[in-house]
């Protein structure tokens, strides 16, 4: 008997008679709305029986259009009372979604109130059947034997596992970091937070340090995930884990296709069992996780900007939770998340005594209003003349770093008249000057606004509001004339290092590129405008930031701080005492509840769409609303924004509630709102 296709769909294909199925493929169907965040079953031809396997991914109809899938489970029949769709063809031989990835992407949508899909297509890359093919057959030539634990024959099957000399070195002056390192190479899972010291120079202390516990673990037999938060870190690991002697790969979204998916391919086979890459790297498929690391895990780029919006720190600790590996949070400064793990007794700190401490870190100075009122007016300036001689000394020597908040010329400009700040003419957002005879540009839309004039007092000029390392550059390098003047950052490119030569360097946050032989000198400027962002985190990010700064100062050199800054992120530099900055910090936020203390969610959309979405929501009983109120998005249009908080004993139930009541919305058509879990956080 044939049966009639669907009129409503002209490609559709006759349904095959139950008879002729193999088996019945429970599908994830790779779809955003949240009420279809659920396996489908579908029927297996029986042509694709051998083909279709947990974890492949898999090409079928959904609602009348052809998707991705993968498939998660496979039975013999099906409790669906209709007719089945069957399996249209199977995209690759390889299961390309492992159990603990499924496990861990589920997890990570419950979290964060999200679909699983969302996760899933951040956290596996894109097929490539030429990478594939490669893979595959060099696996057939290798044959079935497991991966080597390290290159260069160090560790024999028979030896018993213990830490090389060298690398308990690497942890020599971290009270607890041998034991750490014992308990990794004993097939332990410790748990550290750990506040490096400062070694400028190529060589510096963290990557040997990190590598030395990648070491390790591979001695337990054992893999390892290693994230970074930019490009220039990841090589920096990488070339520490190379001079090691460790097998990895380097899996960061900026590789290409191919070769990220190969690496990728490496992975789940079990060719290699470290990665190192950047936030999506810690969805990686290394067989015997032992060992998670995160550098800097304050650095926003950690923050995933799509939905669900997840931190990679936070996926972190939910994997080795749910595969019980070791984790190493680490960097120059310590974020209260990382704190609140020390304070629950779920990870050890990790610091050296305050004796090295002195010895290894450069000498902090931030002028008070007293020492610059000795300069009188000149007290106001921007750069005053302590900074100036700071500079010239330093300079006689190798090279000075000078670090600017803002990259550009002059990013934020004002009427020259009134003060008033300078609006374009059509979204209202703030104008800035890309050059020195530049006319002035929208920072959000980016048209020219000429012919402006201001909306207060109709002047027609302009001033600087804030000053980018653009024309820090132009400036100071009017005032050391001869001396060499390199900007790193957004606009000019990131240099990757500078050698012992007398130059000034200007960077931005994040680009300050390596001295050979550390710099002798490194200014601060603007701390003030740079702890002043709108965030919950600016005080902490500002302290990271100058961290990451004066770590690339020689122990013999000096920092100094400018620009007014906040007192307590100000002091915490100057004593270099990122543990005791965390626990202030998150001794403030359990009083007024805000994360990582409490959990928090932001709810933002249309003012109906927030509305009607807390109404559906069953929130905790001791869920607090906050709003809703006005906020503009990123194109300047206003919309809504509600918070709601609980204590973070209930932020599963707060997570869980609005998922639901998302859901209910999303079936019936109606305007999605964008949800974030514990935002900026």
């Amino acid at each position: 008997m044939t049966e009639q296709p669907s009129l409503l769909d002209p490609r559709a294909e006759p349904a095959p008679s139950p008879q002729r199925w193999a088996g019945v493929a429970q599908v994830l169907v790779d779809v955003p709305l949240p009420h279809l965040d659920r396996p489908f079953d579908y029927g297996i031809p029986r042509e694709l029986d051998d083909d279709v396997r947990v974890g492949v991914r898999v090409k079928l109809r959904f609602a009348g259009r052809e998707r991705d899938g993968y498939v998660v489970g496979r039975t013999a029949a099906s409790s669906h009372a209709g007719e089945l769709t069957p399996i249209r063809r199977v995209a690759g031989p390889v299961p390309v979604l492992a159990p603990q990835v499924l496990a861990l992407a589920r997890a990570v949508a419950e979290r964060y109130a999200g679909t699983t899909s969302d996760v899933l297509r951040l956290a596996l890359p894109p097929r490539h059947a030429g990478a594939e093919a490669a893979v595959l057959a060099a696996s057939e030539e290798a044959g079935s034997e497991p991966t080597p634990r390290i290159t260069g024959g160090l560790f024999a099957q028979s030896e018993q596992p213990e830490p090389e000399p060298s690398d308990l070195l690497a942890w020599a002056d971290v009270p607890g970091g041998a034991a750490f390192l014992r308990r990794l190479t004993a097939g332990e899972s410790p748990r550290a937070v750990w506040s490096a010291l400062p070694a400028p120079g190529p060589d510096r202390a963290w990557p040997a340090a990190v590598a030395a516990a990648v070491r390790a673990v591979r001695r337990s037999g054992r893999g390892a995930v290693v994230l970074a938060p930019d490009q220039r870190d990841v090589e920096t690991v990488a070339a520490a884990l190379e001079q090691a002697g460790v097998e990895h790969v380097v899996l960061t979204a900026e590789l290409g296709r191919s070769a990220r998916y190969r690496r990728f391919l490496l992975a789940l086979l079990g060719r290699t069992q470290v990665v190192v890459g950047t936030r999506s790297a810690v969805f990686a498929p290394v067989r015997d996780l032992g060992l998670l690391v995160c550098w800097d895990d304050g650095d926003d780029l950690y923050a995933e900007p799509r939905a669900p919006y997840w931190h990679a720190r936070e996926v972190l600790l939910q994997r080795a939770e749910l595969e019980g590996a070791a984790v190493l949070l680490a960097g120059y400064a310590r974020t209260p998340a990382a704190e609140q793990l020390v304070v629950d007794g779920w990870a050890r700190s990790l610091a050296s005594e305050r004796a090295v401490v002195r010895e290894r870190t450069p000498r902090v100075v931030v002028p008070s209003d007293v020492d610059l009122a000795r300069e009188g007016p000149a007290a106001a300036a921007r750069f005053p003349r302590p900074a100036w001689e700071l500079v010239r000394r330093a300079l006689e020597h190798g090279p000075v770093l000078v670090q600017v908040p803002r990259a550009g010329y002059l990013p934020v400009v004002a009427c020259a008249r009134c003060r008033a700040p300078a609006r374009c003419p059509a979204c209202h957002g703030p104008l800035g000057l890309p050059g020195r005879s530049a006319s002035p540009v929208c920072r959000w839309c980016g048209r020219r606004a000429t012919g402006w004039a201001c909306s207060e007092c109709a002047a027609t000029e302009v001033r600087a509001a804030r000053v980018g390392a653009g024309r820090t550059a132009e400036e100071l390098g009017r005032a050391f004339p001869g001396v060499p003047v390199l900007t790193s950052g957004r606009d000019g490119g990131v240099s990757g290092g500078v050698d012992e030569r007398p130059r000034l360097v200007i960077a931005t946050p994040g680009a300050e590129p390596v001295a050979a032989e550390g710099y002798r000198a490194a200014v601060l400027l603007d701390g003030g405008l740079m702890a002043a962002r709108d965030d919950l985190d600016a005080s902490v990010e500002a302290l990271r930031r100058w961290f990451n700064a004066a770590a690339l100062v020689r122990a013999d050199g000096q920092v100094m701080l400018l620009g007014q800054p906040p007192q307590a992120p100000a002091q915490a530099l100057l004593r270099w005492d990122p543990s005791g900055y965390a626990q202030r910090e998150l001794g403030e936020r359990e009083e007024l509840g805000f994360p990582p203390v409490a959990r928090m969610a932001a709810a933002t959309g249309e003012w109906a769409a927030v509305r009607d979405l807390l109404a559906r929501a069953r929130l905790p009983a001791s869920a607090e609303v906050l709003g809703p109120q006005p906020v503009l998005d990123e194109q300047g249009e206003e919309r809504a924004r509600a918070l709601v908080r609980v204590p973070r004993s209930d932020g599963a139930a707060l997570a869980a509630a609005l998922k639901a009541a998302q859901a209910v919305r999303s079936a019936h058509k109606e305007p999605v709102v964008r949800l974030e879990i514990d935002p900026g956080a």
